[in-house]
């Protein structure tokens, strides 16, 4: 019984660092009812490397906060013009139909920045926004796409396990 107890033990203390990446202390945040709104005001410049650390702890990617009840999509402030989005043939493979917002959880399922997959649809990352997706598990992290309503034919597609998200084109079925 104290050798089957301390196994035991010895694996919960084991999955202890594993759980401590998730935001929350081991469970994933709640992902945003919705998409960010139309971006009004005045755009922050386009940089090479801004940083999107708004608060201690969060993380240097854009990502969501929840503030008041709603949600704050931290990053996506750059407006309609932002040269790092602009695509010569937006939607040049189509519209995404698979389902938007948080009723509609994906499992990735392979891949990576430049081409990944779930559910027999097809994304590539914006090459922009690459360097923010380094921690994600392409083949097991869950996203939620939502539209982007600011940068014409590119949607976003936030990782449930870490509360990031980035701006993905879609490449057909």
């Amino acid at each position: 019984m104290k050798a089957t107890l301390g196994v035991l033990a010895v694996a919960l203390i084991a999955t202890l660092p594993a759980v401590a990446q998730r935001p929350g202390g081991g469970r994933p945040a709640a992902p945003p009812a919705h998409g960010p709104t139309e971006f009004h005001g005045t755009p922050r410049p386009a940089q090479d490397h801004p940083n999107f650390s708004d608060k201690t702890g969060h993380p240097n990617a854009p990502h969501v906060d929840k503030q008041g009840g709603h949600d704050n999509w931290v990053g996506h402030d750059t407006g309609k013009n932002d040269p790092h989005y602009h695509l010569d043939h937006p939607f040049e493979h189509g519209h995404f139909t698979g389902g938007f917002g948080p009723d509609h959880r994906w499992r990735l399922a392979g891949g990576g920045p430049g081409r990944f997959w779930f559910g027999g649809f097809y994304f590539s990352v914006a090459p922009y926004d690459v360097g923010f997706c380094d921690g994600w598990l392409w083949d097991s992290d869950d996203v939620i796409i939502y539209d982007d309503p600011d940068h014409e034919g590119w949607y976003l597609a936030y990782n449930v396990r870490l509360g990031t998200y980035v701006h993905v084109e879609y490449l057909g079925a």
